[in-house]
């Protein structure tokens, strides 16, 4: 099952380039981000006449979330609401829409559009830690009911230092600050792997250029699009990719696509080695 993550940076705007990737690629799935569009208003059509499903949780201009299937989906949920009531004052995040879920073949896809947080100092951020604290939460619910998770969309977070192109200039700053990576760490708490870091330790490889000083020229990005899985699931896995080439693309998003392939048929046991440090900061 292949399963892929775009921030597209506007559904509208790139809809030729997304149905070129997809009729290349052919992903099961395909979780988008920043679609920029109130539902009523989603492209359906196009996906739908390449054989899939569309449930989409957006507004207009900003944010937006959509899940993309060939696999009939189930127990869709929109919004943090869906998942924790009225506890952890969730109702604060609901204007804006950045994440959705569902069961797709056993996993629970979680597609998420983590705020930015503008800078260390804002509430923008405040905001952003709140968030991530909800996701936790979140996940603290499913890991009890031993589901398996494919968590995954633009998190605006470097993980570790080798995630950017130049560390010591960005140290300390938005998307790279031990407050957003402890807040990252509180998500997974070791029970969500980056399934990147099982193929590829070393830096150099980005999901993200600036569209501002010719950055995809230059090749200096940052890798801030992730797909994270369950421990159950490394032994699926074949493999996680980031496919660079759609940003070379005219008026392109200013992210790649990132994409994972697991066999869920493979009857193999689940396989994880406790000491390997896959979130090394």
């Amino acid at each position: 099952m292949l399963i892929a993550t775009w921030n597209v940076n506007s559904v509208r705007t790139r809809l030729s380039q997304i149905i070129n990737w997809i009729n290349q690629v052919n992903p099961d799935i395909l979780c988008l981000q920043e679609t920029k569009v109130i539902d009523n208003d989603f492209p359906i059509k196009p996906f739908e006449e390449l054989g899939y499903k569309v449930i989409a949780f957006g507004q207009k201009s900003y944010n937006g979330v959509a899940i993309i299937s060939k696999i009939e989906a189930e127990n869709v949920i929109k919004g943090f609401s869906g998942f924790l009531g009225d506890q952890n004052d969730v109702n604060k995040f609901e204007d804006q829409k950045r994440l959705i879920t569902a069961d797709i073949k056993g996993v629970k896809i979680i597609n998420v559009y983590v705020p930015n947080g503008s800078s260390l100092n804002s509430e923008k951020f405040d905001y952003k830690i709140n968030w991530l604290n909800c996701l936790s939460s979140f996940l603290d619910k499913q890991e009890k009911k031993s589901q398996l998770i494919c968590l995954l969309g633009d998190f605006n977070i470097a993980p570790s230092n080798k995630d950017i192109h130049n560390p010591q200039r960005y140290e300390g700053g938005i998307m790279a600050s031990e407050i957003e990576r402890n807040a990252l760490n509180n998500v997974l708490k070791g029970r969500l792997i980056d399934s990147f870091r099982i193929y590829e330790k070393n830096t150099g490889h980005w999901s993200w250029w600036d569209y501002r000083n010719n950055a995809y020229e230059l090749n200096k990005g940052w890798r801030i699009d992730h797909i994270y899985i369950s421990k159950a699931l490394t032994s699926k896995l074949k493999s996680c990719v980031i496919d660079s080439n759609p940003r070379e693309n005219l008026q392109p998003s200013d992210h790649a696509p990132v994409m994972i392939n697991l066999d869920l048929d493979n009857p193999n046991e689940d396989y994880f080695d406790e000491e390997e440090d896959f979130f090394e900061i």
